[in-house]
């Protein structure tokens, strides 16, 4: 049995905004780029897109051999975990674009993955080619550099379009056909094979152009391949950067300030302290690192939300800056801290001494839960991404102050940039120290960091 890769992402400017996808198969054995998808889907959400891609890219391997394997791999975490069971679906917009996707292939051919986003980057460049090419009223192109080798490919091997399909051939035309709905015999609507690198497209007509890529009419695969180079550059030229280089029509970011909360009388002795235990007030060390932070965040005049961690120590904090800068504080749920179970209320060398092998266990993998049913890393990750779409969208362009706890900041830290799980562990967070992510419209997130406390003592 064939086994494929496919690789999917989507994206939107404005979280709803303009939106796009993109979607890529790969053969598992040889690493061979077999289809590429990308489409502007108008104004969407970063996760309509996301599975929008998805549905691309499974449709795309059906059309290519609907008996092959498929490992799904993606980097949004909502879209894995709810392909793969273990999260309950109960968005409106996404229970029907999950059900098709479910449809597409026997749930038994396909399985799901998640990548850190630099591992995405080629289904990622082709949604945010489709973004562009959106914005500019157009149809999505290949990139540059794929047009430039299938360029010099056509010019020394350039086929008859008319003659009978091969299999790389056929499997264009299916893939084709499956973004368009209907489904070809292997003789009609196929496109002339790239020679190049083997690489097969989903190429949706654009105003002006030949119908279907490879006609007669369309002056042969040269004459093609020549056109798909000079709308690549065209992408490529007017493509945005992202991070701090954006260009200022990504538009202001939502920028998130994480302040960690101030001390408690467990912080000092270095217990655990989750969302499981005895929920502790600020100490009197904790109110005055409060209120110093507090007096910081109001010099520097950004701040213009504040959400915090339902926990007595995160909304005692919050309170705090919320009376020097005159704003109401936003309780979410989606903040606390991890739940530490059993392990609540004790030192690291106590819970050694008790539990060594879950202890263990618990530094080994992000997937083990503390002793006693608490939460693991993964499972807060998959918390945190949920809580941070969600605060992206309801704050797109805005500063807003989350006051939460180590595990929550740490974690939306890891995510922005790439990091893996045990990168956790590696991190040093000082109570009521801060730090800042700042989302923008194209998906990407820049990490600014100032965790230095000696202005709050």
């Amino acid at each position: 049995m064939r086994e494929f890769i496919v690789e999917a992402d989507g994206g939107s400017r404005g979280n709803p905004g303009p939106a796009g996808y993109g979607s890529v198969v790969i053969d598992a054995a040889t690493g061979e780029t077999l289809a590429e998808a990308a489409e502007y889907i108008g104004v969407a959400t970063n996760n309509v897109a996301e599975y929008r891609g998805l549905i691309a890219g499974l449709k795309a391997a059906r059309a290519l051999d609907p008996s092959a394997s498929i490992r799904v791999r993606m980097d949004s975490k909502l879209v894995v975990e709810q392909m793969s069971g273990r999260w309950k679906i109960k968005h409106p917009d996404m229970k029907p674009l999950a059900a098709e996707a479910a449809r597409i292939l026997p749930p038994s051919q396909v399985t799901y993955e998640w990548i850190p986003r630099e591992q995405n980057k080629h289904a990622d460049r082709l949604a945010n080619e489709a973004m562009d090419a959106g914005k500019r009223g157009e149809q999505w192109s290949p990139s540059a550099s794929t047009a430039e080798l299938d360029t010099r490919s056509a010019r020394s091997a350039a086929p008859d379009p008319s003659g009978p399909p091969g299999d790389a051939t056929a499997g264009a035309a299916r893939v084709r056909a499956a973004m368009s709905g209907t489904v070809p015999s292997d003789a009609q609507g196929a496109a002339a094979p790239r020679q190049g690198r083997g690489e097969l497209r989903d190429q949706p007509p654009t105003a002006g152009t030949p119908k279907t890529p490879g006609s007669p009419s369309s002056g042969g695969a040269a004459a093609k391949a020549e056109a798909d180079v000079r709308a690549a550059r065209n992408v490529a030229t007017t493509a945005p950067s992202t991070g701090w280089g954006s260009t200022p029509d990504m538009g202001a970011p939502a920028t998130f300030v994480l302040l960690r909360h101030g001390e408690t009388p467990l912080t000092p002795q270095k217990r655990f302290s989750g969302s499981g235990g005895s929920d502790p007030s600020l100490s009197d060390v904790g109110r005055d690192q409060a209120e110093r932070a507090a007096t910081a965040l109001a010099a520097r005049g950004t701040i213009q939300a504040i959400v915090a961690s339902p926990l007595t120590r995160t909304r005692q904090t919050a309170a705090a800056v919320a009376a020097r800068l005159g704003l109401d504080v936003t309780v979410e749920d989606g903040l606390r801290e991890t739940d530490f179970g059993a392990w609540e209320g004790m030192t690291f060398a106590e819970v050694r001494d008790r539990y060594p092998d879950d202890l263990n266990a618990w530094l080994a993998s992000p997937k083990a839960e503390p002793t006693g049913g608490g939460e693991s890393f993964e499972a807060t990750a998959g918390r945190m991404a949920i809580t941070r779409d969600k605060l992206i969208a309801a704050y797109a362009g805005r500063t807003v102050l989350l006051v939460t706890h180590v595990t929550p900041i740490k974690t939306l830290v890891r995510l922005a940039i790439g990091a893996p799980p045990e990168s956790l562990f590696r991190m040093e967070l000082s109570a009521a120290s801060l730090s800042a992510v700042a989302y923008y419209a194209d998906g990407n997130a820049s990490l600014r960091l100032f965790n230095d406390t000696s202005h709050l003592r």
